[in-house]
């Protein structure tokens, strides 16, 4: 019976100490060290720059094809009077006046904003505003009507940061109309202020 109390009482020990000599293992976070948050810092530079080149390379790949798109837009044309070789381009949008006005339309307004915004992507792009009219008046009335439109127009371009010296004007009055026939819708076509290009 001794004995049998020893034995319990021994395994009671063995078992307390295997207990005590196994502690629970404390897990401790480990914050980020000093040289980790510099390789982090140094890794976003890197992505930062990688991204800015990318956005270059667009923007590059980007002016060329606008380039190419202008190129191609150019029409040459050979005008009475003016020396060497002229041109005309779709993206120079013309505008159109009410009868026996010269004030810019608020629609025109918007058209003009697109050309200035042309003109600004095409820096050495320089131009020439034609006024026209209507048959209607006089030819000396309607080519100082033509020469006012054309200068309403330069003026509202150089309102919108183009240099008066990109832009010049010149009027043909009733000379050059769209539409010969006399109604008002070809009257309506023919009071208006039309681009060209003098060099690219």
């Amino acid at each position: 019976m001794v004995r049998k109390s020893i034995g319990v009482l021994i395994l009671i020990l063995c078992f307390g100490l295997i207990l005590s000599g196994c502690p629970k293992k404390t897990v401790v976070k480990e914050e980020p060290s000093l040289k980790k948050a510099e390789e982090l810092v140094s890794e976003r530079e890197r992505v930062a720059k990688e991204a800015r080149e990318r956005e270059l390379v667009k923007m590059k790949e980007e002016e060329a094809r606008k380039a190419r798109e202008f190129e191609k837009s150019l029409v040459a044309k050979k005008e009475p009077g003016i020396e060497g070789e002229i041109y005309e381009s779709k993206l120079l949008k013309d505008i159109r006046f009410d009868y026996d006005k010269y004030d810019i339309r608020s629609g025109d307004a918007e058209v003009l904003k697109e050309n200035a915004a042309v003109l600004k992507k095409y820096p050495t792009v320089k131009i020439q505003v034609e006024g026209h009219c209507d048959e209607r008046g006089t030819n000396e009335y309607n080519l100082a009507l033509g020469e006012r439109r054309s200068n309403s127009t330069k003026k509202y371009l150089i309102s919108l940061g183009i240099s008066p010296d990109r832009v010049s004007t010149i009027s043909y009055g009733e000379e050059k109309p769209l539409e010969s026939i006399s109604n008002e819708e070809a009257w309506a076509k023919n009071r208006r202020a039309h681009n060209i290009i003098l060099s690219k």
